[in-house]
């Protein structure tokens, strides 16, 4: 059951990508929408079974939770609005490879944060950072157009991992369910704030982009990382991080097989090194946080028992 949910995941999300190459609209139209439709679903549910969640975040204490999950919500609207727009002007593999670079931003929060990162961490960041240079750097030789995309994708990334960073924060003391409803929110907000003051036409579409943008609401929004939640029951949160990746490659499939795009020859390499590299972060962050974690003492002395240590594996949940 459990591996034919992360398959099922794993294919949802990595049809995100040419979903969006796919659709003939804006790209930041399609992230309000996709956004809209999925507060749409789940906020009945949390008005109904998470009201007094919800009216916690306005009042006292709870004012902190409610002030991270705006902030994340801005955040997720940055990300979408530089990794969608990536998809559609460089090939399906760069914008999923280079948006895939999380991870490595992740690492370099944490170490902003005061965390120190092992030497693997490091040399994994290092790598990835090689590899993405490299594939950039064939993408500008060919077109300042997927150049753009190139770098849309990488802002991408980081912005994922500072929503990542304050729904951590977020998600300590609320529901998942509450937390992405304003999440979500607050993200279609801005996203169509942004549509209106800049022109960007939200409506008049044809059938087909209809059909990609709920495809990308059953699918990557929902459907892919509501699997990832659920595994994560069984399986460990190093284990669907590296998972994760795959959607690299299953995108580059998908957009050659449906779309036609084959990245160019000289990205290749940039882009395997950098999946290397992001892999090598993930799973060298999980053995350093096994580490650091604490050694069961007797109940007698809880004072002496050392802070939890945080992994530098980016939550399943990337939202993409």
């Amino acid at each position: 059951m459990t591996v034919g949910a992360l398959a099922l995941a794993v294919v949802a999300v990595s049809s995100s990508a040419p979903l969006i190459a796919f659709a003939a609209a804006p790209a930041l139209a399609v992230a309000f929408w996709r956004n809209l439709f999925s507060v749409a679903l789940l906020g009945p549910f949390s008005a109904t079974r998470r009201r007094a969640e919800l009216r916690s975040l306005t009042v006292g204490a709870g004012r902190r939770e409610g002030l991270y999950c705006v902030l994340s919500g801005v955040a997720l609207a940055a990300h979408f609005a530089t990794w969608m727009p990536s998809a559609q002007l460089t090939s399906v593999a760069a914008a999923t490879a280079l948006g895939a670079t999380q991870p490595v931003w992740q690492g370099l929060i944490a170490r902003g944060q005061g965390r120190r990162l092992p030497p693997v961490v490091w040399a994994g960041i290092g790598v990835a950072v090689s590899g993405a240079v490299l594939a950039t750097g064939a993408d500008f030789s060919a077109s300042g157009r997927a150049f753009a995309g190139d770098l849309l994708a990488v802002a991408g990334g980081l912005f994922a991992a500072i929503y990542t960073a304050f729904g951590e924060r977020a998600r300590v003391s609320i529901s998942t369910t509450t937390y992405t409803t304003v999440c979500y929110g607050v993200c279609s907000l801005i996203l169509l704030v942004v549509c209106l003051v800049g022109g960007v036409p939200v409506t008049g579409f044809d059938g087909r982009t209809w059909l990609a943008i709920l495809a990308l609401v059953a699918g990557a929004q929902l459907l892919g990382h509501s699997m990832f939640n659920y595994a994560l029951r069984r399986v460990s949160a190093t284990t669907v991080s590296v998972l994760i990746l795959l959607e690299a490659p299953g995108a580059a499939l998908l957009g050659w097989v449906w779309l036609g795009q084959l990245p160019r020859t000289l990205a290749l390499p940039g882009l395997a090194l950098l999946l290397a590299g992001v892999v090598v972060v993930v799973l060298g962050g999980a053995r350093a946080a096994r580490r650091a974690t604490p050694t069961p003492i007797p109940a007698a002395t809880p004072a002496a028992l050392p802070p939890d240590a945080t992994p530098l594996t980016a939550p399943a949940d990337d939202r993409r």
